[in-house]
C-alpha cells in the first residue's frame, strides 16, 4: 500500500514540473510588459525634445509544446479528424518601432538658425567623421563659422557654385562654413553710372554767368568701397544764350573731406606742405583738366580746356543734348574719368553721369537739382564694404547673408536624406539616426529640400511626436497586464504549495 502511494506522489510531482509553464509563461509576460513600460517612460520622457520619435512596443507569442498532433480523418477505422493539443509557453517581444513618419508639433522660436523640415527628409548631420541623419533643426554657428547641431554636429549641404555665385553645385555633402571670415562681408563695388535731376530756372541770379552757380554734390565709390564726392557746378554760359549751362568740375574730395588732388606732408617740426598727389588729370566728357596745387594753402585749381555744356529747348524747357552744346546732338550722358599718374593704381572706374531728367522750367527763380548713383535702370550705383548683420534661410534650404551695404549673397544650401524605409534607422542619442541595411543607404550627396513638394521652414522646430494620451492610456494596460501575469505566478505557487501538502 505504501510503495503504490509512493508511486502516486511521484507521478504528481512529475505532474506539477510539467505545470511549472505557466509559472515560466507569467515571468515571460512580466518581462515583455516591463520592456513596454520603459519604452512608455522613454517616450514620456522626452516629451519636450525637439525631432523626438515615440516608439511603440508590440507582442508575439513563442514555441509552443504539442501534446497531441493532429490526425486526418480516417474512413477505414472510422474515426474523424482531431486538431493538435497545444500549450504556449508565454510571450516575447515581436518589435519596438519608432512612429518616425508622424510628424510632431510646430514651435514657433524666430531664431532665424531654427529649422524645420516639412516633408520626410533628414537634415544631414556629421558627427566624429560620420554622417547622421536628424529631424531636430536647433541649429548654431561654432568658433569657425560652421553651422553645427548644439552637440556638436556639424549640418552637411552643397557648397556655391565658383563659376555662379547665385547658384549651389548638388555634389558630396560637406559642412556649411557659413560664417566664416570671407563670408562675413561683401565685397565692395565701384560706381560707374550716376544721373542728376531736377530743374532749372533761367530766372535764377544764382546761375547767371560769373555768379556762383548751383552746386550738385555727386557721391561715389571706388573699387575698394572708399567713398567721394564730385563738386559739379552749373550756370549759363556768356555767349550761348539763356538755355545752354556749362557743367564743370571743381573739385572731388574723398571720405575725409579732402582733395584727391592734394598730398598733404608733415615734417620733423609739425609743419604742414602740400604737394599734388598722383592724381592730377581728369577728363569729363570731351573737357580735360589739370590739376595744380598751392603748396602752402593746399587750394586746388581744376583748369579745362572746355566745359560740358547742357542744353535745352528754349520754347519748352525739355532736355536736348549734353556734351559739346550742338543742338542736334542728342546725347543724354558724359563720362567722368579720373586718371592717375603713369605707374600708380587706379582704384577708379569711369562714371556714365546721365542728364535727360533736368528741366529748364520756371519756378519762381529757384533751381534745385539732385545727384544720383547708379543709373536711371537702378544699376552701377556702386557699394562700399559691406559687413553682415543677418542670415535668412529660404524653403530650398539656400543660406543668404544679409550685409549693411544692402547686399544679399548665397553662402551655401542645407540639403536634406531622405530614406525608402525611414522606420529602419536606427537611433544612436542626441536626436539623431544612423542608416542601417533596412532603411536604405545615403546617396552621400542627398536631395533639395523642395524635392517631392516639401521644405524648410525658418524660426520654427519640429517638437516631439510623443501623444500622451495614448501613452497613459498605453501605461494603464501594461500596468494591468504587468499585474495580471503576476498574478499567473502567485497561483501557480500556490498550487505547488498544495501539492507538497498532499504527503501531511
Amino acid at each position: 500500500m505504501t510503495d503504490r502511494l509512493d508511486i502516486m506522489i511521484t507521478k504528481q510531482f512529475r505532474r506539477s514540473f510539467i505545470m511549472m509553464r505557466s509559472l515560466f509563461s507569467g515571468v515571460s509576460g512580466l518581462k515583455v510588459h516591463q520592456t513596454k513600460m520603459d519604452v512608455i517612460g522613454n517616450n514620456i520622457s522626452n516629451v519636450n525634445t525637439i525631432g523626438f520619435k515615440s516608439s511603440s512596443v508590440t507582442f508575439s507569442d513563442v514555441f509552443y509544446q504539442t501534446t497531441q498532433s493532429a490526425s486526418g480523418p480516417n474512413i477505414a477505422t472510422g474515426t474523424t479528424g482531431r486538431n493538435a493539443m497545444q500549450i504556449g509557453l508565454g510571450s516575447n517581444v515581436a518589435s519596438i518601432t519608432s512612429s518616425i513618419n508622424t510628424p510632431g508639433a510646430s514651435q514657433r522660436t524666430d531664431n532665424p538658425f531654427d529649422v524645420m523640415i516639412e516633408g520626410e527628409g533628414f537634415f544631414i548631420v556629421n558627427y566624429g567623421g560620420t554622417n547622421y541623419f536628424t529631424k531636430a533643426g536647433s541649429f548654431g554657428v561654432d568658433e569657425y563659422g560652421t553651422l553645427c547641431t548644439p552637440v556638436g554636429a556639424a549640418v552637411m549641404g552643397w557648397q556655391v557654385d565658383p563659376n555662379d555665385p547665385t547658384k549651389t553645385v548638388a555634389d558630396i555633402v560637406s559642412p556649411l562654413n557659413i560664417m566664416s571670415p570671407e563670408n562675413l562681408y561683401a565685397h565692395p563695388e565701384a560706381t560707374t553710372a550716376a544721373y542728376i535731376s531736377g530743374n532749372i530756372d533761367s530766372k535764377d541770379t544764382q546761375i547767371a554767368y560769373n555768379a556762383t552757380g548751383k552746386m550738385v554734390n555727386l557721391s561715389f565709390y571706388d573699387n575698394m568701397g572708399h567713398s567721394y564726392k564730385a563738386d559739379i557746378r552749373v550756370r549759363q554760359t556768356a555767349t550761348e544764350g539763356s538755355n545752354v549751362y556749362a557743367v564743370d568740375i571743381i573739385d572731388i574730395k574723398d571720405e575725409l573731406g579732402k582733395s584727391i588732388f592734394v598730398l598733404e606732408e608733415k615734417d620733423d617740426d609739425g609743419n604742414i606742405t602740400y604737394d599734388a598727389s598722383g592724381i592730377t588729370r581728369i577728363t569729363f566728357g570731351d573737357a580735360q583738366y589739370d590739376a595744380t596745387v598751392d603748396q602752402t594753402t593746399g587750394n586746388v585749381t581744376l583748369t579745362a580746356t572746355e566745359s560740358v555744356l547742357l542744353v535745352f529747348n528754349g520754347s519748352n524747357g525739355s532736355f536736348v543734348s549734353v556734351g559739346d552744346g550742338d543742338i542736334d546732338n542728342s546725347n543724354e550722358s558724359v563720362t567722368l574719368n579720373i586718371i592717375a599718374d603713369a605707374g600708380g593704381a587706379n582704384p577708379f572706374r569711369p562714371i556714365d553721369i546721365n542728364f535727360s531728367k533736368v528741366t529748364m522750367y520756371s519756378n519762381s527763380g529757384n533751381s534745385s537739382l539732385e545727384a544720383n548713383r547708379g543709373s536711371l535702370q537702378g544699376i552701377g550705383a556702386g557699394k562700399q564694404v559691406g559687413n553682415m548683420t543677418g542670415i535668412s534661410i529660404d524653403a530650398s534650404g539656400k543660406i543668404y547673408g544679409k550685409y549693411d551695404n544692402g547686399d544679399s549673397r548665397l553662402l551655401g544650401q542645407i540639403a536634406v536624406a531622405t530614406f525608402s524605409n525611414p522606420a529602419g534607422l536606427e537611433a544612436i542619442g542626441n536626436s539623431m539616426f544612423a542608416a542601417t541595411q533596412n532603411s536604405g543607404d545615403f546617396d552621400g550627396i542627398g536631395q533639395d529640400p523642395t524635392q517631392g513638394g516639401g521644405g524648410l521652414t525658418t524660426g520654427v522646430l519640429e517638437m516631439s511626436n510623443v501623444d500622451l494620451s495614448a501613452q497613459f492610456t498605453d501605461m494603464i494596460t501594461t500596468q494591468r497586464g504587468f499585474q495580471a501575469n503576476s498574478r499567473i505566478i502567485t497561483t501557480s505557487d500556490t498550487l505547488l504549495e498544495e501539492l507538497i501538502n498532499l504527503k501531511r
